[in-house]
């Protein structure tokens, strides 16, 4: 599996944002797939994650109703939608592909990480 994570940037608060994961080598299309997020100083924390089909989700509570994770099993390409950003979202965003086929929420079950996308936003 190889992961590439694009899509982040500077934004005002309120603004919105896209993040997507690519999977280069197609090898995660009956796997979740994650986002994690971490800010300067803080543990690594889930944001959102997505089953193999796309059939169910999961988010954590600081970003539901504002986030929408989504995936293309054509493209081997989960998306994150972030609108209403605040500044609080600030930090580097990852990707992960689960050994689960479900919506993980608990980061030791992610074996695979993309390099991070910084996201910053500013009040």
């Amino acid at each position: 599996v190889q992961l590439q994570a694009s899509g982040g940037g500077l934004v005002q608060a309120g603004g919105s944002l896209r993040l997507s994961c690519a999977d280069s080598r197609r090898t995660s299309s009956n796997n979740g797939v994650g986002w994690f997020r971490q800010a300067p100083g803080k543990e690594r924390e889930f944001v959102a994650a997505i089953s193999w089909n796309g059939g169910s989700n999961s988010y954590s509570d600081s970003v539901k109703g504002r986030f929408i994770i989504s995936r293309d099993r054509a493209a081997n390409t989960v998306y994150l939608q972030m609108n209403s950003l605040k500044p609080e979202d600030t930090g580097v965003y990852y990707c992960a592909v689960s050994r689960s086929s479900l919506a993980a929420t608990t980061r030791s079950l992610y074996n695979y990480w993309g390099q991070g996308t910084q996201v910053t936003v500013s009040s």
